[in-house]
């Protein structure tokens, strides 16, 4: 990755987090040309920490990141007037021409990583899609419907894992009463190489993703009480201690029996709420490689 600030690359990746740990190897296994940043600039990365009050530091600090075709957001922007400072910023300070990429897009490609946690909403279907309501008073869902009126992509990711990320790490924090347990329905997750496979798919499809937003999940739906149930036994063995056994494994044991569940996982119409993702594999080409968590 050059740090020549007059380069040019194909991906500007803004906010080289837990993301990048996938999405680099991927881009570097397809030959696609890319520079990232941090806040530190550590690692050989670019320095950028975005100002949520705009003006010139973020002009400034843009200014010394190389012209990519498409940049990808990671950071959450939020509410009104820091998208569009920040494609117009960028815009400003770079040319599209010095890409000579002519006959193709016109305009930088910004892409922005959300969540579908704006489409929790009261009165929501049961299957959940791309168009389905969401909550427009979200700070970060109206950032985003700034960004898609400028052109750019969306993508509203579900729980991520991936490396040491993982849900069976979770349960103590999401479970650890009966009453939180039986709280507990659906789980929807991605993993990290799928979302960078998702975000390769767009950047080479970029008419199919111009001022739309989509849902990324890995097509599964997952039963928080099916899920424990197989990683509890595991932990204890881990841990060698048998706590979950008379905790989280009891009271499932319990509650399938208070709800007249008779196996597991439950059915969509009990889990309340399960997003359809469908849409953007089939529109970018691509299918998850890393579903069952």
């Amino acid at each position: 990755m050059s740090k020549d600030s007059k380069s040019t690359v194909d991906i500007l990746i803004l906010g080289a987090g837990w993301t990048s740990t996938f999405l680099i190897p991927l881009l570097q296994q397809k030959g696609i040309k890319y520079a990232s940043t941090t806040t530190t600039g550590r690692d050989g990365t670019y320095k950028f920490r975005f100002d949520p009050e705009g003006g010139d530091e973020n002009r400034k600090q843009l200014r010394h990141l190389p012209t990519a075709k498409s940049i990808l957001i990671t950071f959450p922007l939020k509410g009104e007037g820091q998208s569009r400072s920040l494609v117009e910023q960028y815009s400003d300070t770079h040319s599209i021409d010095s890409l000579g990429d002519s006959g193709h897009s016109s305009s930088f490609q910004f892409i922005q990583l959300g969540s579908t946690g704006i489409f929790t909403v009261p009165g929501q279907s049961t299957w959940v899609t791309r168009h389905s309501l969401y909550d427009v008073s979200n700070d970060r869902a109206i950032a985003e419907d700034e960004l898609l009126q400028l052109g750019g992509c969306v993508l509203n990711l579900s729980g991520l894992w991936g490396g040491e990320r993982n849900p069976k790490h979770w349960i103590e924090r999401v479970a650890g009463t009966k009453e939180m347990l039986s709280g507990k329905k659906s789980l929807h997750m991605v993993h990290g190489l799928d979302v960078s496979r998702g975000v390769v798919g767009v950047i080479g499809n970029w008419e199919k993703a111009r001022g739309q937003r989509f849902m990324l999940t890995d097509l599964m739906v997952y039963d928080w009480w099916s899920l424990i149930l197989g990683y509890a036994g595991e932990l204890d063995e881990e841990n060698g201690d048998g706590k979950m056994e008379g905790r989280q494994i009891k009271w499932i044991g319990e509650l399938m029996k208070e709800n007249d569940v008779r196996a597991l996982p439950r059915s969509s119409e009990d889990l309340g709420r399960c997003y359809d993702s469908r849409e953007f594999w089939d529109t970018f080409g691509v299918m998850p490689v890393r579903s069952r968590v």
